[in-house]
């Protein structure tokens, strides 16, 4: 087998492309041929030493992937050689195999790509949590989507729309708000150029979102939550425009709004029947044609310091997803 191997977490110009034995499965575990696998923004984090989870060194990259089960580890019995699965570990997807914990996969049923699976449970999860767990949305409300383009971002729009709610799309340029429409984002912000909080008062009549879904943090945190509604949930979803804000804490007072975190990984962790309902919800949406990932576009796996070098640009609209 050969894999993208990090022995010294300073950056990506320090990953090595290389061969290694291809390892036999030990109790619980699964041997994956895989055969696709999405770049997710804490695959650049763990890659520089900067994530919350410090992989023993060294470590194969790649949280999320999906492709083959090839063989089946001691007590494994829901799983079954051939069968195609989706699988988000954390490390080992950027490859041409891995072991995976047996029960992280999800069996993709007939229809379901392989592309597809590499860039659906780590978006669709977290924004299914935040949006009807977290922040209990209702048909009817207004949702603003932050970085609206993104991987995340795509997915909370489909999951808003099909939740029955309205969203606004908001988005650094012209090309990615035309994105969201064609998603299903009932109104668009660009807000490289537009002032949010006017733009929002103006589509909302002064009302504001009841719910903002936040992946970016950054600037854009605060005057987002000054323009949310009465009774508002703010979704803290991750930091990816850099800076980690710091709000006023009068804000949730004057507006009677809550800040509520998302921490899908340890949701799943904590409480796993619910969070195997949620799964499978997502999976039966798929099927229905409500939900489907966005892909920017697929690279050879050899490829992957050029595919981190795009995410980096901020030019990807929805996933980029390796292929061996």
């Amino acid at each position: 087998m050969h894999a993208w191997l990090c022995e010294n977490p300073v950056g990506v110009e320090a990953l090595n492309w290389k061969e290694m034995p291809t390892p036999v499965p030990g109790k619980g575990q699964v041997l994956i041929q895989i055969q696709a696998a999405s770049l997710n923004f804490p695959d650049l984090l763990i890659v520089q030493n900067k994530y919350q989870m410090k992989p023993e060194l060294p470590f194969v990259p790649g949280s999320e992937y999906a492709g083959r089960v090839q063989a089946l580890g001691e007590g494994v019995t829901h799983l079954q050689v051939g069968q195609t699965v989706a699988c988000l570990s954390g490390t080992g997807g950027f490859g041409t195999h891995t072991l995976a914990p047996a029960k992280l996969c999800m069996p993709l049923p007939e229809g379901f790509s392989a592309i597809d699976g590499a860039a659906f449970i780590m978006t669709y999860a977290t924004s299914h949590h935040a949006l009807v767990d977290r922040a209990a949305l209702k048909a009817g409300e207004t949702v603003l989507v932050l970085g609206a383009a993104g991987g995340v971002g795509t997915a909370a729009i489909q999951i808003a729309k099909a939740m029955g709610a309205r969203v606004i799309a908001a988005a650094s340029t012209d090309e990615k708000c035309a994105l969201c429409s064609t998603l299903g984002a009932d109104a668009t912000i660009n807000y490289s150029r537009d002032n949010l909080r006017e733009a929002l008062k103006t589509l909302t009549e002064g009302k504001g979102p009841d719910v903002i879904y936040d992946p970016v943090g950054g600037e854009l945190a605060e005057p987002a939550f000054r323009s949310i509604a009465w009774r508002g949930r703010y979704l803290v979803v991750g930091f990816a425009g850099g800076p980690i804000p710091a709000l006023p804490l009068n804000l949730p007072l004057l507006k009677g709004a809550s800040l509520v975190g998302v921490f899908w990984g340890d949701f799943a962790r904590r409480e796993p029947q619910a969070n195997a309902a949620m799964m499978g919800e997502l999976a039966q949406w798929y099927g229905q044609g409500k939900i489907k990932p966005v892909i920017d576009r697929t690279m050879p796996m050899n490829d992957l310091k050029a595919a981190y070098t795009l995410m980096g640009s901020r030019s990807v609209k929805g996933k980029l997803v390796m292929v061996n």
